[in-house]
């Protein structure tokens, strides 16, 4: 084992709760919904807590020894795809290692191993399973078979397990009903209050098609998100505008979308934008927000759009319905999208009355249910 790395994981008083967090690619978040939990968190780390992070070197040019009061610990592995399960064992060797207190795992890739890891450690396991990542369309046969197992164990080997929906915590009571009769099945959230509406005309010098009406996107390009949906509808409807933002040059799935849909006039397909001004700005001045996810639990994009008093148009899914609170408007097909659509512009929808009040709700339950101190509260009130 690397002396050097644990050299640098921290070495608290006896009063501290040592709380290492396993399983992202780290902070500063520069990438998904794990990381940007885990920023946020921090921001309200108690005063009996310590947290070691563990990053991916490959990631961060720029490495520091702290961010927010937290020990950042870089390992020269790769945190997403095949690498993620031996990333998380290592993360989880080297914090039984430093006599972590605590392990708050996000994501099972690595939870293979918690059958070995639970006979050397004698500390709390804290999981987080994430949204069901077996049955994403990217991986194959083999990998969903492996990740549904890696879910097993961190439900067996866990002491909590934290579901981000309601969707995903009834899953898990009743998938493994017999695991868990006597263990902690927490429903925690994300947050999205982060957020805020931008207003800023220098933007429109840079995306002058944004001066007309549009909906907005904003999302990995993958096909649970059901990006193929909403571009196959928008190409049949040349007057409504589309800004897409995603990253396309990933798979061969966003290549080819690129190359299909790159000629409609009416949709717009941008690279990733990792910052957050430009994000909120193209978001906070869009007509509608369209999300397609279909997996995942509950989403940041959707809960930060909630946030943003957005009028949503969202996939018809348990999980979506559960975040929103069954008040926006739902889709399954392309049918369906363009026929929300058409009547957002010429029938009973387009009432600014009805529009307001669904955007109001969205923004009001977004600001009661998703606050990053309503949820750093939650997982604070693990650790004890």
């Amino acid at each position: 084992m690397n002396k050097n790395i644990l050299q640098k994981m921290p070495c608290s008083l006896e009063s501290k709760l040592r709380v290492a967090i396993i399983g992202t690619v780290g902070v500063p978040a520069c990438y998904g919904g794990f990381e940007s939990l885990v920023d946020n968190l921090l921001d309200f780390t108690p005063p009996n807590v310590e947290y070691t992070v563990f990053c991916s070197g490959k990631k961060y040019e720029k490495r520091l020894n702290l961010y927010k009061g937290a020990k950042l610990v870089y390992l020269e592995m790769d945190a997403n795809g095949k690498d993620s399960i031996f990333y998380d064992f290592k993360s989880m060797k080297l914090s039984v290692a430093a006599k972590a207190d605590i392990m708050l795992i996000l994501g099972v890739s690595g939870c293979v191993f918690l059958p070995y890891i639970r006979r050397i450690f004698k500390g709390k396991i804290i999981t987080n399973i994430d949204g069901l990542e077996w049955r994403r369309d990217k991986w194959k046969w083999h990998a969903k078979k492996l990740l549904k197992f890696s879910e097993k164990m961190a439900v067996k080997y866990s002491n909590i397990v934290i579901g981000d929906n309601k969707g995903i915590t009834d899953y898990i009571k009743s998938e493994y009903s017999k695991i868990v009769q006597n263990k902690r099945v927490d429903l925690i959230a994300y947050g999205g209050d982060q957020v805020s509406r931008v207003q800023d005309d220098s933007l429109f010098e840079k995306y002058p098609f944004c001066h007309e009406p549009y909906a907005v996107t904003v999302c990995r390009i993958e096909p649970e998100n059901n990006v193929h949906v909403i571009l196959e509808s928008f190409s049949k409807m040349p007057d409504e505008m589309l800004v897409f933002v995603g990253n396309w040059e990933k798979s061969e799935y966003g290549r080819s979308l690129k190359e299909k849909f790159s000629a409609c006039k009416n949709i717009h397909l941008l690279a990733p934008i990792y910052e957050p001004h430009t994000v909120n700005w193209l978001r906070s001045n869009a007509r509608v927000y369209i999300h397609g996810h279909s997996a995942g639990g509950t989403n940041p994009s959707l809960v930060e759009a909630m946030n943003l008093s957005l009028l949503i148009l969202a996939f018809d899914c348990v999980y979506n319905r559960a975040t929103t609170e069954e008040k926006c408007l739902y889709w399954k097909t392309s049918d369906d999208l363009q026929n929300l659509m058409k009547k957002l512009r010429h029938s009973e929808l387009h009432s600014e009355s009805l529009r307001e009040k669904i955007a109001r709700e969205m923004g009001e339950a977004g600001k009661r249910l998703y606050s990053w101190e309503q949820i750093a509260k939650q997982y604070n009130a693990l650790y004890q």
